[in-house]
């Protein structure tokens, strides 16, 4: 299986230039066979793009603009499509390809997703905070934590009680700063 990547190599838009770099650049560095057409300069290749990229997916004026992957003559997306499968991890998916032996997106991918809907990572990070929870040194630690933690709302609450009354000084010292500036004030007229 080959994927197909329609590029417009005589783009005039820097955006369409980049995206169209950064997709062969990603494909070339994890050495994923790939095929480059081009629309620019081929009018078969570029309707062939057109006719095959789903209607759902064209923009509102109709035209699919390049970059647009396809895993022969299966759509895989455009740019954004890509973009999101590369940030979590899902790029061979999206390609319809399988991963290398070996990689992280292989075991990732295996165990993403359990029958229940449950992520396989989500549900053995569950499992051990439940034994955590249940005893073991772990649980006297987070005792400990919980105990200096109500012992310092207690503090604070006794924290409040001085504050109010340095609020109280505070508010007399502001008033007594007001009048000490409108007397002056008043000096200067005369």
């Amino acid at each position: 299986m080959v994927i197909k990547v329609f590029v417009a190599t005589s783009s005039g838009s820097i955006a369409i230039r980049k995206k169209q770099q950064e997709v062969v650049g990603f494909l070339e560095a994890n050495k994923i066979d790939f095929k480059e057409l081009d629309i620019a300069g081929d009018e078969d290749n570029r309707k062939w793009m057109r006719e095959n990229v789903p209607g759902e997916k064209k923009p509102q004026n109709g035209i699919p603009l390049p970059p647009q992957i396809f895993n022969e003559e299966q759509y895989c997306g455009d740019f954004d499509s890509f973009f999101s499968a590369k940030e979590e991890n899902i790029i061979y998916s999206f390609l319809g390809l399988a991963p290398p032996p070996g990689s992280k997106a292989t075991k990732s991918e295996e165990a993403s997703s359990l029958p229940n809907g449950d992520v396989a990572g989500d549900a053995e990070g569950a499992a051990e905070g439940a034994e955590k929870a249940e005893g073991g040194p772990e649980s006297e630690a987070y005792k400990e934590d919980s105990d200096s933690q109500e012992k310092n709302e207690e503090d604070g609450e006794e924290g409040e009680r001085k504050t109010e009354g340095t609020e109280e000084v505070a508010e007399e010292g502001a008033e007594g700063e007001a009048e000490a500036e409108e007397e002056a004030g008043e000096g200067e007229d005369s």
